[in-house]
């Protein structure tokens, strides 16, 4: 059905999602748990789920504009926020089937002199370290500095230059390559590489991945005037009353390079996964290289290349999750399962609330329940 906002006018075109040929027996119980969560505060969400054993299923829940009671639906576009990064990780290790750059090699032989000024010690790190976050290079959005000017002018759109000199006089962390420490500016350094090696890492995602998968509901960066994008709020004094802040959101996006920047719908989002699961997009030695697994403090296997490694009631997947000033989600695949989940919010992760707390609470919950046998 076409949704309608509470003025009645038309807000987006009939969603397809394929619901009906789902045999999905968790539906009403995943259903009724979504309501219960909007109900408790959380503006909107979406979740959908695939498995061959029994298709695709996806549910909405809440509303895509609070302002005008718009409901959520299957067929919006979400922010996939880091979850961008297993894109940019992707078309890296195509450059890397192709043998247009070497892994290995330290990233000052692709990376301009105008960009590695700004990074202490660049000739150390590599480019396998910047895609497993073992580069040492300080986060860009930690600092104080950008978050505040970034709150104070949500409409700037930031280059990659004042990207960088958020970092510029900050020392490098630790060596490259002994430890893991997640890291903003890595994937933002790698996009550069590919500009340089490729001509446009922007052109590179629809080339590589878009197009061959045929996701035509995935867009990156290209959002402005796209009226079915999910708009956005924030529980910024952490008392459980949220603001909108999509203008501050589409500014983030339309700034990201590799680090952020994808936005799809539920069914393209899982379908990216499939494929590069499935080996639609990369060789088998590639995929093993992107679940090179480094460790976390505690000796467990964390971070491969765009995929994080997790644990949820004791079953292991791959995969990626995101947060952003408006938005959160989650995408994994649970081999052993041969399930593929992805959840969404229009509500930002990044303050700490008694609503960001319900989203994690609920992704655990959902998680719990297609998970169990």
């Amino acid at each position: 059905m076409i949704a309608r906002s509470k003025s009645g006018a038309q807000t987006n075109q009939p969603c397809n999602f394929p619901n009906e040929q789902s045999a999905f027996s968790k539906r009403d119980t995943l259903e009724k748990l979504s309501k219960q969560y909007t109900q408790m505060g959380i503006p909107g969400l979406v979740l959908a789920v695939y498995s061959p054993g029994y298709g695709y299923w996806g549910t909405a829940s809440g509303f895509s504009e609070t302002e005008t009671h718009t409901p959520m639906q299957l067929c919006m576009l979400q922010y996939l926020q880091s979850v961008s990064k297993t894109y940019l990780a992707t078309v890296i290790l195509k450059l890397y089937e192709e043998g247009k750059i070497d892994l290995d090699a330290a990233i000052t032989k692709y990376l301009p002199q105008q960009y590695s000024s700004y990074i202490d010690k660049a000739s150390t790190m590599t480019v396998r370290n910047l895609l497993n976050h073992t580069s040492g290079m300080p986060d860009y959005l930690e600092n104080p500095k950008y978050v505040s000017y970034a709150l104070a002018h949500p409409d700037h759109i930031f280059t990659s230059d004042e990207f960088l000199s958020y970092i510029k006089g900050e020392p490098q962390q630790f060596k490259p390559g002994s430890k893991f420490q997640y890291s903003n500016t890595n994937y933002h350094v790698l996009a550069l590489i590919v500009d340089v090696i490729a001509g446009s890492h922007d052109q590179l995602i629809r080339q590589k991945i878009l197009m061959p998968l045929g996701l035509s509901h995935t867009f990156y960066r290209d959002i402005k005037g796209r009226a079915d994008l999910v708009k956005n709020y924030i529980d910024l004094s952490g008392t459980g009353v949220v603001q909108n802040v999509t203008q501050l959101q589409q500014s983030s996006i339309m700034s990201a390079k590799g680090d952020d920047g994808i936005v799809a719908t539920p069914l393209d989002a899982i379908n990216f996964l499939r494929g590069l699961m499935e080996g639609k997009l990369l060789s088998k030695a590639s995929l093993n290289e992107m679940t090179k697994w480094v460790n976390d403090d505690t000796g467990k296997p964390v971070y491969g290349m765009g995929l994080y490694h997790v644990t949820y009631s004791n079953v292991d997947g791959v995969g990626h999750g995101g947060a952003g000033a408006g938005a959160g989600c989650a995408l994994y695949y649970f081999p052993s399962k041969n399930v593929y989940v992805f959840l969404a919010t229009n509500i930002g992760k990044l303050v700490e609330g008694p609503i960001v707390r319900k989203v994690n609470e609920l992704k655990i919950k959902v998680l719990e329940i297609i998970l169990k046998d």
